[in-house]
């Protein structure tokens, strides 16, 4: 079976249309390079269409109707939607559910050392990422320093054109015989990917040097500290008002510095950190917001741990979608377990997720004829897993009959695709833990290319048709 390309369907106005939608993603994704400015992001977008956050309303006392629009979040890292439907909501929610965080490193919690002149920074890589992409890349430092008094220290280095950018040094080809030889796994070691900070030492006047050395004995740790490492310690406390033990309480993640672009002579893709999935987030945020007030209540979770199992308090795994569940039925005249209960179960659901993106350089690793292409539209995956299906969830036939429909009565270019070769590998998303429940859900999302590189490519034309794909969705009764 063939599938269209969407670019032969478009008139002007779709195209025009396009290129607005994906102008406002590339913003979305470079403000949004962690869970954390996605969220600000979002919260700030929802607000400006009138939801309100659910603990306001339920301090107010007040209850809520159809057409109404709430939201939650969980520690600044989560988010989910909901938009009252005419229905009861015993009858089901139609669901999207998407992640926001995306493969990169982490700052360690003790990561200050020098070495060789060489200041650097000690991190941990987060997510399954080649780790020989990220050496010898222009890179930004984003995240918060929550101090002992309570402060946050919010940080963005490296994305404006005056700021200074880090990297991951690697060695020379003159010399790189021995490790040429290592298999790609490693080349580069995780411990290796530690950033350089800096490279010059503290330079003292003759005034400070005496200072200096009137306090050795109040703190003879200090002294005994490198000139190299002292010098990045006073541009951090002169310019971000931080120490060395901030650190502690600190979560810093080190991305790809600079902006997405667009991609080609044609202008048909966008290059860009974090395609997954802030794709999916953002094309599902957009639907929510576009599709007013629906019969079905409508839902759209926007989830943080994706990429290392769904697990911790932000997970998916967590119990903040149920808990913002119960709070909604409760809101609109009173929660019961049970009610709650046939709620989840009689809900459907897309796990919106992006798939592997066909790329005729590395051909042998896809089954052709269940791969998805950029440029012909949003990608059902009816299961993901590795291999033999593990870890999969497995969607059934009767939910994929009804998904085609909702789709040809949109007029919804779509594909279906495999993560490639069964043999191959695999991967997975939170379609399987919102299952459980005992609801449909089916993966879809947007084709990728280089899937979790620092820097990922899709089509304009299927991070449109997503959009509709997910507003047909969520408008199906």
């Amino acid at each position: 079976m063939k599938t269209k390309n969407v670019w032969n369907t478009y008139g002007a106005a779709q195209l025009k249309n396009m290129e607005r939608f994906a102008a406002s993603y590339r913003n979305f994704l470079d403000n949004g390079k962690t869970e954390r400015e996605c969220v600000d992001q979002i919260v700030e977008r929802i607000e400006e269409q009138g939801y309100r956050e659910l603990s306001t309303v339920r301090k107010a006392g007040k209850k809520l109707k159809a057409g109404d629009k709430v939201y939650a979040v969980n520690m600044n890292k989560s988010v989910i939607m909901f938009c009252v439907g005419k229905d009861d909501l015993e009858t089901g929610m139609n669901i999207l559910g998407a992640h926001i965080d995306s493969p990169r490193m982490d700052v360690k919690q003790n990561p200050l050392y020098q070495s060789g002149d060489f200041v650097y920074l000690d991190t941990h890589y987060y997510g399954g990422i080649k780790k020989y992409q990220w050496v010898t890349l222009p890179l930004a430092l984003h995240g918060v320093v929550v101090k002992k008094d309570g402060t946050t220290v919010l940080i963005n280095i490296g994305e404006e054109a005056d700021d200074p950018v880090f990297f991951v040094s690697d060695l020379l080809i003159h010399l790189a015989g021995e490790q040429m030889d290592k298999k790609a796994a490693k080349v580069i070691e995780g411990e290796a990917l530690d950033i350089i900070i800096g490279n010059k030492p503290i330079k003292l006047t003759a005034a400070q040097k005496k200072a200096e050395a009137a306090k050795a004995g109040s703190d003879p740790d200090e002294e005994k500290k490198d000139p190299f490492t002292r010098e990045i310690l006073r541009i951090l406390k002169e310019q971000y008002d931080i120490e060395e033990e901030d650190f502690l309480s600190a979560e810093i993640e080190v991305v790809p510095a600079g902006k997405s672009r667009d991609a080609g002579f044609d202008r048909s893709m966008i290059l860009g950190y974090g395609h997954d999935d802030r794709v999916c987030a953002f094309s599902s945020m957009e639907a929510m917001l576009a599709i007013g007030s629906p019969k079905r209540t409508t839902c759209c979770i926007l989830v943080d741990k994706e990429e290392i199992g769904s697990v911790g308090a932000t997970g998916m795994r967590s119990r903040f979608f149920e808990n913002s569940v119960a709070e909604l039925m409760e809101l609109c005249g009173g929660y019961r377990e049970l009610p709650m209960r046939r709620a989840l179960a009689a809900s459907r659901m897309l796990s919106s997720d992006v798939s592997a993106g066909f790329d005729p350089t590395y051909a042998s690793s896809f089954e052709k004829k269940n791969a998805a292409f950029l440029g012909h539209g949003m990608v059902f995956n009816k299961f993901t897993g590795a291999r033999g299906k593990s870890g999969s969830n497995d969607a059934n036939a009767e939910y994929m009959a009804l998904i085609r429909r909702i789709m040809d009565e949109g007029k919804v270019c779509y594909q279906t695709a495999e993560l490639g070769k069964v043999d191959l590998g695999g991967g997975g998303t939170i379609a399987y833990i919102l299952s459980l429940y005992g609801m449909d859900v089916i993966d879809c999302g947007v084709a990728v290319l280089n899937m979790h590189a620092p820097w990922e490519a899709i089509s304009k034309a299927d991070l449109y048709e997503t959009f509709r794909g997910y507003q047909a969705f969520l408008k199906s009764l």
